[in-house]
């Protein structure tokens, strides 16, 4: 097969959002990750539930559905179940996955299903006019919520923490440096990898994450963690994180010549290390990269795998039965 390039990934729609709009820099970052990977349009396919970043699959040359509000995770498991050789791409946003689609996304995440599932996080809902979404900050003013959400926001690492996934991470929207390399980690790992993109509604939600996309503040409001790596930030690298002994938590600490071994190395593996990055809030710093990462079967190789050819042969019993409905 010819070497592809992300022109190759992009279809024949034309592409609308909003000008300025992060999803543009994340649709080009999709397309560079499925080039470099060598990937093949007829054997992938993008599925989305309701909202601004549900458009994504009409822009991306391979098989795609646009589903039904918060249901992509569940019709995604179908794919996948049927056919295990897919490369299953499921794109959703802070409302449509962690509203009406929260229960479908967790079993999707407990269940260990291999889908790469990129949750676009902007804080608000852009489709439906500005209402506060599941991950507003407290005080966000919108039609909804004009004298400011008093809603405790989910977080959406934390809550993949806790429903079990095996690769969790954080990107940037227009990281077109660092944001191709966590889609091609994610794409990778077999199971559930969840990926969570800061993403900027340039409309209802303007640079609410700035000082950590900004190249003139990112340094101090961003670490980028890698497995083996010291945690450390800072524009000479010269802030880290530590646990404090009393506390049990994260703090941020000046690092000199007598603070260095305070610093914790960055374990992937390990859950709890990764719930405290990933409950991290200013002025703590944002925590960027692969931030958790372990290995267990994947859901649809258990199931094949218990009585292949029993099951495999009672779908197709159950396909050529027509509206019968006793299937006991």
């Amino acid at each position: 097969m010819a070497e592809l390039s992300f022109k190759d990934f992009a279809s024949d729609q034309e592409v609308r959002w909003c000008p300025g709009c992060g999803d543009y820099s994340i649709l080009k970052a999709v397309q560079r990750t499925l080039a470099s990977c060598g990937a093949e349009p007829a054997k992938t396919v993008f599925i989305s539930g309701i909202g601004c970043a549900a458009r994504l699959p009409y822009y991306i040359e391979s098989y795609g559905f646009h589903t039904i509000h918060g249901r992509a995770p569940a019709i995604a498991t179908g794919v996948k179940l049927a056919n295990p050789e897919l490369d299953v791409w499921v794109i959703t946003g802070d409302g449509d996955g962690l509203s009406i689609g929260g229960n479908h996304l967790l079993h999707a995440l407990r269940r260990n299903v291999d889908l790469n599932i990129l949750l676009f996080n902007n804080e608000i809902y852009g489709l439906t006019k500005g209402q506060y979404s599941p991950t507003s900050r407290i005080g966000t003013t919108s039609p909804s919520s004009p004298g400011g959400s008093v809603d405790t926001p989910v977080r959406p690492g934390a809550f993949a923490v806790g429903a079990g996934a095996t690769f969790i991470a954080r990107g940037i929207d227009i990281d077109q440096k660092g944001l191709p390399g966590i889609l091609t980690a994610a794409r990778a790992h077999r199971g559930a990898a969840f990926v969570e993109i800061l993403q900027n509604c340039i409309v209802y939600n303007k640079d609410v994450f700035e000082s950590v996309s900004s190249r003139k503040t990112a340094a101090d409001h961003q670490i980028r963690v890698e497995h083996g790596q010291p945690l450390l930030y800072g524009p000479n690298q010269d802030k880290g994180l530590r646990l404090n002994p009393k506390t049990l938590q994260l703090e941020a600490i000046q690092v000199g010549a007598q603070g260095a071994d305070e610093v914790l190395i960055h374990d992937e593996t390990n859950p709890n290390l990764a719930l405290m990055l990933l409950n991290l809030a200013p002025p703590m710093p944002t925590a960027i990269g692969v931030i958790h990462r372990r290995q267990t079967e994947p859901f649809e190789q258990a199931f094949w795998n218990a009585k292949p050819r029993e099951r495999r042969q009672r779908v197709v019993t159950l396909l050529h039965q027509g509206n019968l409905v006793d299937h006991r």
